[in-house]
Formats: structure tokens, sequence, C-alpha cells
């Protein structure tokens, strides 16, 4: 789902930066490095698992494109980070703006399950002894065996998601969707976008909240510190990796996007 912010503030974020590497669950870097072009690998940090990559290149060129020109295209500001915004924030609000004139929608899946059972029924025995048995079968369904799973943006077979603050709960809801609309048939592969570590120096530098007025925000007669905001137990690249490192997107192929400070139109590192 389109992950916003949590108007709670997590006041237990950690200050350390916390670096959060692929195992050998991941694709080889190799791949990403010839695949993707320069000045994406320059914006965004990027991780492949089960062939992600592969499959989009190769088999959805055109949705693969668009993707690439989306990525191009997305940036925020530093006051987007600082505003808050509930699961409508103006970042979030700023993919969809991209992606859905260019035609991937916000998709449910819901089916029911045949079940069909066969066995064979011991009906008795030969002169010789030899059981006789007849072939039986029944079937049954389960109703809404796939019901309501959620992708943010789906086109063809590829879904998008995007998570920028929201609880990391959120994450393992993603890529249980990602894995029902692939075991359904419905989707080959996915990609999911969230903050990559790097953007954490840039909270504390930032150093506090701003009201959607663009006003400073205040609590108990204090500005409300950005970073823990951005806390540890929301969505972030170290979240989403672990998750993916264990396997919980299931049979779905998954890119993994990390949005780092390249993407700040108008920050400048030190």
């Amino acid at each position: 789902m389109i992950g916003g912010d949590d108007e709670d503030f997590d006041e237990g974020a950690e200050d350390a930066i916390v670096q959060t590497e692929t195992d050998d669950q991941a694709d080889p870097a190799s791949l990403i490095e010839s695949t993707l072009p320069s000045d994406l690998l320059s914006k965004y940090k990027f991780a492949s698992y089960g062939r992600a990559l592969s499959v989009l290149a190769h088999g959805f060129g055109d949705e693969f494109n668009e993707i690439i020109e989306a990525l191009r295209e997305f940036q925020i500001t530093t006051d987007m980070i600082r505003k808050p915004g509930g699961n409508e924030s103006e970042i979030p609000k700023t993919i969809a703006g991209i992606m859905r004139p260019k035609g991937w929608h916000e998709t449910t899946i819901v089916g029911d399950l045949l079940i069909r059972r066969k066995w064979k029924e011991l009906k008795g025995y030969g002169r010789t002894g030899k059981p006789k048995f007849v072939k039986r079968e029944d079937e049954f369904s389960r109703k809404n065996f796939f019901d309501g799973h959620k992708i943010d943006f789906v086109k063809g077979r590829v879904a998008f998601d995007f998570e920028w603050n929201s609880k990391d709960q959120t994450f393992d809801r993603d890529l249980y969707a990602f894995d029902a609309f692939a075991t359904a048939g419905a989707i080959d592969v996915a990609v999911i976008v969230t903050r990559d570590t790097t953007l954490t120096p840039v909270f504390h530098e930032l150093g506090t909240v701003l009201n959607k007025d663009g006003t400073l925000a205040m609590k108990e007669g204090k500005p409300v510190p950005l970073a823990p905001k951005y806390g540890a137990s929301t969505t972030w690249w170290g979240k989403l990796i672990y998750r993916l490192n264990a396997g919980r997107n299931g049979a779905c192929p998954v890119l993994a996007i990390g949005i780092t400070p390249a993407c700040i139109s108008d920050y400048k590192t030190s």
C-alpha cells in the first residue's frame, strides 16, 4: 500500500545508523550494475530477489521503461520530509501523480479455490486374493480463498508499491500481497520502494517538524524533533531487506529500491 506518515511519533527511535546488507538470497550486484542506467544507480539503492530485475527488463520492457522514467522524475523536497500528512502525505502523492497517468492502477484480487480429491476405494478381492479398487473423486471449493489482497499500482503483470513512512509491519502485508498475486497468476514480478538508510542523517540535519501550513510544529512549548518521526519501527530499507532475505516475498520476484538523499531536490550534501 502507499505508505505515508504515521501520525504518532516514535519516541524510541534509534540514533545509530544501521547498515543492513543483502544476503545470498539476493541476486548478484553485477545484475543490477549491468541492467540499470548509471544515473539511477547514483540516485537509488537497489536489491533484486528471484531475478526480478531480469524478469522486468527482459519480460516486461514497456513497464520496466515506465518505472525507469518514474524513478528519474521522482523528486522530493526538505519541506515534504518535514511535514505530516498521514497515508496521503505529499511524498506518496508525488509517486501516485507519476504512476497513475501511465495506467498503473490500485488492484485487488478475489478468487475461490476449487479442490478435487481422488482416491481408490477397495471393492473386494479376486479369486487369487488380489484387491480390486474403483476410482472415486469429489470436489469442493473454498470461497474467497484470495480475498481483498491489494496492491497500489499494477499494470499488466507487474506490481509496484511505495512505502515512505508507515509502520514496518506494512512490509509483511505488501510482501504477502505480492505472493498472493503471483500464486494466483495475476502478476509475475513486483517492485517496492522505501527509504534508504542514507536518509537518516538528513532527518537529523533538518532538525524539526513542520505543520501542514509550513509553520514550526510545537509540543509543550518546544519544537518537535524530526528524526523520531522516522523511527526504527517504520518502513525503511533495513526493515524491508531482512524480510526479503528471509524469503517473505514467497513465489514473487521482488526488486527493492531505496530512496537516497539524491532524490531531494533542495538538499546538498555537506
